[in-house]
């Protein structure tokens, strides 16, 4: 067994692809019109072929409570593995991305979090 497809609630698939590619790196692998929506999926470069990250709107009435909710307790929908947590925050800073938890060491691993626009909050990690 093995992860094919997670997904994070979006507020705006358009706004999210840019963000999600344009600022964090990933491809858009899926792009498939659903009527008023789309499966929009993106893929890390490094991976192509591994997981696809679902741009998922978040239109259903449970999501946006729940999104509200973690977003204002400050947890991340999703965690992303980087080499060195340091220089991605620069990279993305860099190019306008506002993070809410500076680098911070956690035992062995190395996080921070972000805000991607979209209503979540993406945890940075690198174990170290």
């Amino acid at each position: 067994m093995r992860i094919h497809i997670t997904s994070v609630f979006v507020d705006d698939q358009d706004k999210a692809l840019r963000f999600y590619t344009e600022k964090l790196g990933f491809e858009k692998n899926n792009d498939v019109p659903l009527g008023d929506a789309r499966w929009l999926t993106v893929v890390s470069p490094q991976q192509p072929d591994g997981p696809e990250l679902l741009l998922e709107p978040d239109g259903h009435r449970a999501v946006r409570p729940y999104k509200e909710a973690l977003f204002a307790d400050g947890i991340p929908a999703a965690s992303f593995a980087v080499t060195d947590v340091g220089a991605e925050v620069e990279r993305l800073r860099a190019a306008g991305v506002t993070f809410v938890q500076e680098p911070t060491r956690t035992g062995p691993v190395m996080t921070a979090v972000l805000d991607d626009t979209c209503g979540n909050l993406i945890q940075l990690v690198a174990w170290e």
